[in-house]
């Protein structure tokens, strides 16, 4: 919570079909402990109906406690760390500059025991996503409501998601095809890097892909596989699996639709079934039945937070890094107004720079002085 009222957000996040974010469930905790963790995730358990051999795919930050709340009430459910957090912690673990560059080649690195989850085999989740930034997401399009009380910041998110879910729904009536826009766009684009490949079948379910620059590798029709491990991973076929299917195709006796090898979850029935629960509307606060709990439940204690307000997410050293770079190139030009330079700023925004600027003293209307050091000049 960003306003001097104590308590953390919580949120479990999701891919739709789409490839946009769905969120599950959201709440406010007092602290992010193993406590606070359990009790979400034993909420989302019985949401979504989870029981301890779930082999639902979990994907965190590494805040604390969540990694035992994840290991005691789903055992069986693959726990991902994201890749960029990782990135940090070894960032700040090293910070020679002669080990930065080789951060991300690590991650193919068995030595080291922080990157053990990303070398399980994808084969739960249809998704090859490495990263927690659809929780970023999600709390960015929140974040003016984490400076309101509980029952404000709640209903702030509910209303959110009505206006997500309509939103959605509106872009689904301007689909015309059997696949999600984000789905019909990935195959489209693989379609056409497929004429550049040839594939020669080995008389069985098994084709031999090679394309211009020594790229080979082997397509399994029957387990609808291949060793590039995309169509594995997300449930799509790869550049290399449609050239099979083309040259499949050119069989007379074989009936062929490329649509029968995407995975159901990208088609647009899907989607529109992840979005047929809808988020009720409510009644106003001054309608609301009274409680006939004994316990009165009293708000709690006013704590004001060291510093002012902070209203924004804190940034990574790589999203900054990366916002710099974005803002130097811009358009190739630098602008100048009398001596001083525009320069981009940590949040990629054009600041003039005080630096080497001719001052005018308002009074003499001369340049060069200012209050304290006027002589009494007069001006033109």
């Amino acid at each position: 919570m960003k306003g001097p009222f104590p308590g953390q957000v919580r949120s479990a996040v999701g891919l739709d079909s789409n490839n946009g974010i769905y969120p599950l469930e959201y709440g406010i905790v007092e602290f992010e402990n193993t406590e606070s963790s359990k009790w979400f995730l034993d909420n989302l358990g019985d949401d979504l109906d989870l029981g301890r051999n779930s082999n639902f795919t979990f994907i965190s930050d590494r805040k604390k406690g969540l990694h035992t709340a994840v290991e005691q009430l789903f055992p069986n459910a693959e726990h991902r760390y994201c890749i960029r957090h990782i990135h940090d912690n070894m960032t700040k673990r090293w910070r020679q500059t002669k080990y930065r560059d080789h951060l991300w080649r690590c991650a193919s690195a068995t030595t080291i025991p922080e990157f053990e989850h990303l070398m399980k085999e994808f084969r739960r989740a249809v998704s090859d996503v490495l990263i927690s930034n659809m929780c970023e997401v999600f709390n960015g399009n929140i974040e003016k409501g984490r400076d309101k009380p509980a029952i404000g910041c709640l209903e702030y998110i509910r209303e959110y998601l009505v206006k997500r879910i309509c939103n959605v729904m509106k872009e689904m009536k301007k689909v015309k095809g059997p696949l999600t826009p984000t789905t019909t766009d990935i195959l489209g684009a693989r379609k056409t890097v497929a004429s550049q490949y040839i594939a020669r079948w080995n008389g069985a379910d098994k084709y031999q892909v090679t394309g211009a620059l020594q790229d080979q590798h082997v397509v399994d029709v029957r387990n609808k596989t291949c060793t590039c491990r995309k169509w594995e991973l997300i449930g799509i076929p790869c550049r290399h699996a449609i050239t099979t299917l083309n040259e499949m195709s050119k069989d007379p006796e074989v009936e062929l639709d490329i649509l029968k090898w995407v995975h159901k979850v990208y088609f647009l029935e899907t989607w529109k079934k992840a979005y047929s629960f809808k988020v009720e509307p409510i009644k106003g606060r001054s309608m609301w039945p009274k409680s006939e709990c004994p316990t009165k439940l009293i708000p709690p204690l006013h704590r004001t937070q060291v510093g002012s307000p902070k209203k924004k997410r804190r940034q990574s050293k790589g999203e900054r890094l990366s916002k710099k770079k974005k803002a130097s190139q811009g358009d190739g030009v630098n602008a100048t107004q009398e001596g001083g330079s525009q320069k981009p700023t940590n949040d990629g925004v054009q600041k003039l720079s005080r630096k080497h600027i001719s001052v005018t003293y308002s009074k003499c209307k001369n340049k060069g002085h200012n209050s304290r050091t006027c002589k009494g000049q007069g001006g033109n």
